[in-house]
């Protein structure tokens, strides 16, 4: 049997998102299933066409200029792109909240097609119980 790892993605920095992408590159490097619950302010950088996000957490706002210039220099992928190169190489879902995609008006359509599916919270709360790992980002 496989072992799960579940992620939930609540912030829509890029500081975290590219944590939380590069977690869930390690699960399937080490030939987990990854389910990944964006909701809140994460679920906004899914959506089709959203801005480059530049936004960072509190606590890295004094070194996001430098951290991006040096990202930039050694090539290092978007957040996104490293979560679309994951579920090409591994078993990776992506699951977008449906309580904020309601509040937003939002439908499977408006997002990125990096999302497989609107669920509930209790569908992934389902999802990760029997998860070997369950972690909120």
């Amino acid at each position: 049997m496989t072992e799960k790892m579940c992620l939930l993605f609540v912030s829509g920095t890029v500081d975290k998102l590219m944590a939380g992408t590069i977690i869930a590159s390690g699960g399937v490097a080490n030939d987990m299933e990854v389910d990944v619950f964006v909701s809140f302010w994460g679920l906004l950088e899914f959506r089709k066409g959203a801005p480059v996000n530049t936004k960072v957490s509190y606590e890295g706002k004094d070194m996001a200029a430098e951290i991006f210039q040096i990202m930039q220099e050694k090539k290092v992928q978007p957040w996104i792109e490293m979560l679309r190169q994951a579920k090409e190489v591994g078993n990776v879902k992506v699951y977008a909240c449906a309580m904020f995609s309601d509040l937003l008006g939002l439908k499977k359509s408006d997002y990125d097609p990096i999302v497989d599916e609107i669920i509930g919270v209790a569908e992934f709360v389902s999802m990760a119980k029997d998860a070997k790992m369950t972690l909120f980002i």
